[in-house]
């Protein structure tokens, strides 16, 4: 069943998407409903009509945009500061009766004040004040009993306000509802300027491109391109699409997709990313991508649902909040009526001191939980869109918090910690008959590269590039088949060759004592040896050898001095994978590792540590990828497979941004629990000073509204580089 999904608007905090979700969650048809707060999207699953569903979200005080980009954040100029929260306001249907009931208020104060008004008309003037401000407020709260059975903060305002009315506090009503609703609007403002880190990606996104038809050019819209049409991109200008260079050489600044610092050359042949900004010469682009599915687009797409992955420090308060606004109203009421029906206390306000009804009333006004509901979606879609500005994407709340509490990376080997770009060291066969350029030497590379030019082993590159370089030609062959872990096999000329490792051939085919010392001194020099059978015989040995990535030993270091251990799984021979873990400086490695074992490994890390964190490819690794408690796939923005199938992505490649990531996801995780300590603590401190009176209403909500804004602000410490 296909997943729509719609545009909410006019929510401020995260109780506001609890109360849509649970209204359209309500409606006949509706199979599954998630809202988002942080993007204001609501994703639907079912078979409910347009009518039906916006009348349902209307009726809990909110907006609903239909269509396929309704969604979509887009980017917007705005003004800062008091201005631009002015702005905010007016934008906002339901704030205007809280403006109008605001200015009545003062109009009141200033007519007690001046003593313009005779008798209790000041007082009925505060009270018409409060009546129109808390008409949005009321609105909701009763939609809400009706639609959800939930007694949200709007309803235990719209009680404590009318509560205070019944108690002669006319100024104090009007002032705690004309507050509340500002300090609610606040806190949407403030939460919108959290998105705006967000928008800022989006306007990365170039509107329109150049399209080179013959010998002219035309300006498109982006999403008219299709996949082969040539652009041209000059210099200074965005690159509108992914697509590989077909003229032209200049240096790109992709920093902001792939996190890279300096602008990377580029040259015929090579791949681009929209949002990419051109350097001093014009490039002439083959698109290779749709707009909708570039590289910044699936980002963009992919942050806009991280929230869909709670943390679960969210899921836990979410569930908290469910019951804890009930209970606080149960609360209340027992606290208005057992002290004067049992102890002897005062119902109603004395000359003495506050009554048990007030005392009720104020706790009402304390108990809003938003600080406690908005302190981590806040920190982490902050958290989330830095890590994204700087070529890391991180899918939602749950793999940050995983991440920030990892004691143990497992590395795989090949691509990770090493370039992956493996070179032909030397070939050996028993008839050598003028050294590695002789005929049996080059008939072994001919063979290898038939069978390796149709199949993604990892040393077909290294084998093909030998060929290459040494003018061998080669045959295509046919029913090629991958050997997992061990090597490839296929028809070449009526013959079926294979190749495969030393301990494969060990077990599978005979062979002369020399290969077998041959293969052996070159892995005890930490290379890989790869033999070749021909249906009959085994022809010969081909070393090669790859190199660690010139930053795997400084990262590995780094996560030391963190406290993570770290761990790499390779396939290769114990030789090769001793010397590689020797160089980067790793506190275990795993050798000979064929996929299944390397799942094993991750399993066996995880029940001994109680959680570990896996860096692969995103392509070789991805069952062990998929069974680590978080997943990391390093060189995703050219991988799809990477950047679907992992919890974390770095889209660059290499390894510099892990120890980055993994102190911002630990700095997001301290904040969240500072926010957390701070919204429980101060409710703690208010409740108390609520149920002994010594605590005004006006005192609550200002205690409230500042800490909403507090939690909002402190998570938002996060964006910082």
């Amino acid at each position: 069943m296909e997943t729509r999904q719609y545009k909410i608007g006019n929510m401020d905090c995260a109780g506001c998407a609890r109360e849509v979700e649970s209204a359209v969650g309500k409606l006949e048809g509706v199979h599954f409903a998630r809202v988002d707060f942080l993007s204001n999207t609501l994703r639907l699953v079912g078979d409910v009509e347009i009518e039906r569903l916006r009348a349902q979200v209307e009726a809990v005080g909110k907006t609903i945009s239909a269509g396929e980009a309704a969604a979509d954040l887009q980017a917007e100029t705005k003004r800062a500061g008091v201005l631009g929260f002015w702005d905010y306001l007016l934008s906002k249907p339901a704030s205007r009766p809280p403006l109008v009931g605001g200015a009545l208020l003062l109009i009141a104060i200033a007519a007690d004040v001046f003593r313009l008004l005779p008798g209790d008309a000041g007082n009925l003037l505060y009270a018409l004040a409060m009546l129109v401000a808390i008409k949005p407020i009321a609105e909701s709260g009763i939609n809400a009993l009706r639609i959800n059975r939930e007694f949200n903060i709007n309803m235990l305002m719209t009680v404590a306000a009318v509560g205070a009315l019944f108690l002669g506090e006319f100024l104090e009503a009007a002032t705690v509802i004309f507050l509340f609703a500002i300090g609610e609007a606040m806190e949407g403002y403030t939460a919108d300027r959290a998105r705006d880190s967000l928008r800022s990606l989006v306007a990365l996104k170039p509107p329109t491109a150049q399209r080179i038809a013959g010998n002219e050019t035309e300006i498109v819209a982006v999403e008219d391109l299709d996949v082969g049409d040539l652009i041209r991109v000059l210099p200074g200008e965005r690159i509108p699409m992914d697509g590989g260079v077909t003229a032209g050489h200049s240096a790109v600044d992709q920093a902001h997709i792939t996190g890279e610092s300096l602008p990377v050359e580029k040259a015929p042949g090579q791949d681009v990313f929209a949002g990419s900004i051109n350097g001093a010469a014009a490039l002439e682009v083959r698109v290779s991508r749709l707009s909708k599915d570039s590289t910044l687009s699936r980002i963009i797409d992919m942050l806009q649902n991280a929230q869909s992955r709670r943390a679960p420090s969210q899921r836990l308060i979410d569930r908290f909040a469910h019951y804890y606004t009930p209970a606080v109203a149960l609360a209340a009421v027992a606290l208005a009526l057992i002290p004067p029906l049992f102890l002897g206390g005062s119902f109603w306000n004395t000359s003495e001191g506050t009554g048990w009804l007030y005392r009720a009333l104020s706790m009402l006004v304390i108990a809003c939980p938003c600080a406690l509901v908005i302190s981590t979606p806040v920190t982490v879609i902050s958290a989330i869109t830095a890590a994204a500005r700087r070529g890391v994407l991180i899918k939602g709340g749950a793999p940050l918090e995983t991440l920030a509490g990892s004691k143990v990376i497992a590395f795989d080997k090949t691509g990770t910690l090493t370039r992956g770009v493996l070179s032909v060291e030397a070939t050996y066969t028993d008839v050598c008959e003028e050294g590695p350029d002789c005929e049996p030497c080059s008939e072994l590379i001919s063979l290898a590269a038939s069978v390796e030019a149709q199949s993604a082993h990892p040393f077909a590159g290294a084998i093909l590039q030998m060929a290459a370089e040494q003018g061998t030609s080669y045959t295509g062959a046919t029913g090629v088949e991958t050997l997992a872990g061990q090597g490839v096999r296929g028809n070449v000329n009526g013959k079926r060759i294979t190749i495969g490792s030393h301990s494969f051939f060990d077990a599978q085919f005979e062979h002369t004592s020399e290969l077998c010392d041959i293969a052996a001194a070159i892995e005890e020099t930490g290379k890989s040896a790869m033999m070749l059978h021909d249906g009959e015989m085994v022809r010969g040995v081909i070393a090669l050898a790859d190199t660690a990535r010139e930053e795997s030993a400084q990262v590995v270091a780094e996560l030391g001095s963190m406290g993570i251990e770290s761990v790499m799984l390779s396939g290769d021979n114990k030789h090769v994978a001793a010397s590689i873990a020797e160089q980067v400086g790793v506190d275990h490695f795993y050798a000979e590792l064929l996929p299944a074992d390397k799942v094993a490994a991750v399993e066996n890390l995880a029940t001994k540590r109680g959680g570990v964190a896996m860096v692969g490819d995103g392509i070789n690794d991805t069952p062990a990828l998929a069974r680590a408690s978080v997943g990391i796939a390093m060189g995703g923005a050219a991988s799809a497979q990477a950047m679907e199938t992992a919890d974390i992505v770095l889209l660059a490649q290499g390894l510099r941004q892990l120890p980055a990531t993994i102190r911002r996801a630990r700095f997001a995780r301290s904040l969240i629990r500072e926010n957390i300590a701070l919204s429980f603590g101060l409710k703690a401190v208010f409740l108390l000073l609520a149920a002994t009176g010594n605590v005004s209403m006006l005192a609550a909500v200002f205690a409230d509204m500042g800490m909403s804004l507090a939690v909002t602000l402190n998570g938002m410490r996060a964006l910082r580089d």
